[in-house]
């Protein structure tokens, strides 16, 4: 029996010295969801006029913008939960492609959207629409390669029908 409570470590020798022992990770911080959350619920209270007008390009942009930081979101969950649990994983799955057509919707919105005057010196340059619709294409074709390898066509045209069997 080994003199101590615990495991005994490694101390073989490497190249890089003796094995140190691993820290316990720090607990997940689940405390800014709820920030995001309440965050988005003020936005929409305090700049949402009671008055209907159209979205700016602007306030699509940062929808665009939040709308992809959730699908990451969703998809490491997605990608954490499915492995151990086949029905939550289903869910998160159906939930990830909803996200996404959403999300694609709100880019096909951005450039329907009225597009503000542009300056002779950004259309003799080829860029009417200046960088942030750029930078909005660009986010948008670096999620389009993520979700084209997590799923098949299929799954992005199918119609939800909220079924989901198990």
């Amino acid at each position: 029996m080994p003199p101590f409570p615990w495991p005994a470590r490694n101390t073989s020798r490497t190249t890089e010295g003796p094995t140190m022992p691993s820290h316990p990770e720090p607990e997940p911080a689940s405390d800014f969801v709820p920030f995001a959350t309440a965050a988005l619920d003020f936005h929409r209270a305090i700049n949402l006029p009671d008055d209907s007008h159209a979205a700016s390009r602007i306030e699509l942009d940062a929808l665009h913008a939040h709308l992809t930081s959730l699908y990451g979101l969703i998809d490491a969950h997605t990608t954490l939960t499915a492995p151990v649990a086949k029905a939550e994983g289903d869910h998160l799955r159906a939930c990830r492609v909803r996200l996404w057509q959403a999300t694609e919707h709100l880019h096909a919105a951005y450039h329907a959207a009225p597009r503000p005057a542009s300056s002779p010196e950004a259309r003799r340059a080829r860029l009417p629409e200046g960088a942030p619709d750029l930078t909005v294409c660009r986010r948008h074709l670096t999620t389009a390669a993520r979700v084209r390898r997590s799923h098949t066509p299929t799954d992005l045209r199918d119609p939800f029908t909220g079924l989901i069997r198990h």
